[in-house]
């Protein structure tokens, strides 16, 4: 009978042995890229401005009364003020929502991208600048100061009531368009330890994150507290912290494959799958339909001297048409490969694969978690 000393120092490495055997044929990916360190993360950042300098192709401000309620206020603040009852009529600026992401461990002084869309009438964007705005995050406070000249990318024209546009005239960016003014507190865990959390709940990626880390530092190091989260001890000193989790972001693991999944958008009629989708042996009878409504109209004239009068009247036709179904037979397919060829196969179109997908799912004949968005 073994040893239970024999246990605790051959059993982890027959383990990590195996975890190694079976994900050989996977690339291995770094820790940084399967997880992310609890409570770094971004903040998001938004506000409401002004773009003015457009060539004309600002908001109406007879139908966007807020901006010019906008204008008058900036105006107010700067000292300028206003007759009583004036109407202003300005075709240079635009409304617009300012919107940002606060990286972590970002500090005052420091620049960030913002991006503009126009929440106005305004046909186009293009060449305008934007007039000092501030930017909140969710409890209200100021965090940024964004200003700029906004790049748009895209083009258009018009005459004689023709019209081109090219990409998205309403958006655009400045690079490094706002200057943080507040930073948000971020904390690389509390006391000793740290948590990691993987962007997928997998126990068995968790598992091996887990192996992976302890492997190289000692054992006991890293814990899995659940299937997503893993929980790390790390040094207390905050630049060996930092020394610690560089360390420990560079580690490659070999992930678990993921469940088998099909992904089916019902809008668009995409359908996505993994190479963990396998098909049992599945009949599959299908036709398309056809129905046509064709509309022709008819004149009545009535005879000369019958004081009746002229008719328009309209003619419908309703055709319906149905090709003949076949039984097809799906054949089974353990990869993804097979799967394809016997989904093609069938001469289905994408809209109609939906449905003979969501029926293989209900009959048992697809081996895969079917997700509709």
């Amino acid at each position: 009978m073994a040893s239970p000393s024999f246990f605790r120092t051959t059993l982890p490495a027959l383990i990590l042995g195996l975890l190694l055997a079976t994900g050989a044929h996977a690339a291995p990916e770094r820790i940084k890229d399967l997880a992310s360190v609890a409570g770094v993360r971004n903040n998001q950042l938004v506000g409401y401005g002004l773009v003015v300098g457009l060539d004309g192709s600002g908001d109406q401000t007879t139908q966007t009364p807020f901006t010019v309620q906008s204008i008058i206020n900036m105006l107010g603040n700067m000292g300028v003020t206003l007759p009583q009852g004036t109407n202003l009529q300005l075709r240079n600026v635009a409304a617009v929502m300012v919107t940002a992401n606060l990286p972590p461990f970002s500090r005052p002084g420091q620049h960030i991208d913002v991006t503009v869309s126009s929440i106005g009438n305004a046909k186009s964007l293009r060449g305008g600048t934007l007039v000092m705005t501030p930017l909140k995050g969710a409890d209200g406070q100021i965090y940024a100061i964004a200003q700029g000249n906004m790049v748009v990318g895209g083009a258009g024209g018009q005459a004689g009531g023709a019209s081109q546009t090219i990409n998205h005239l309403s958006a655009g960016r400045i690079p490094a368009g706002a200057t943080v003014e507040r930073a948000v507190p971020t904390m690389l865990g509390q006391g000793d330890h740290i948590v990691l959390e993987l962007h997928d709940t997998d126990f068995g990626t968790a598992r091996r994150v887990v192996d992976a880390i302890n492997l190289a530092t000692m054992p006991g190091t890293a814990q899995a507290l659940d299937g997503r989260t893993i929980q790390v001890r790390a040094p207390s000193d905050p630049t060996s912290r930092v020394a610690f989790l560089g360390q420990l972001e560079s580690l490659n693991v070999t992930p678990v494959q993921q469940a088998a999944r099909v992904v089916v958008n019902s809008r668009t009629g995409s359908v996505v799958m993994n190479q963990q989708v396998k098909l049992q042996n599945v009949a599959v009878a299908h036709g398309n339909l056809t129905v046509t409504v064709m509309t022709d109209q008819a004149v009545s004239q009535p005879n000369p001297l019958s004081r009746g009068r002229t008719v328009i009247t309209e003619r419908g036709e309703i055709t319906i048409e149905q090709e003949p179904g076949q039984l097809v037979d799906v054949q089974a397919g353990s990869n993804l490969a097979d799967v394809v060829k016997a989904l093609n196969a069938l001469g289905a179109k994408p809209m109609d694969l939906v449905s003979i997908l969501q029926a293989m799912k209900s009959a048992g004949a697809l081996r895969a978690e079917l997700e509709v968005i």
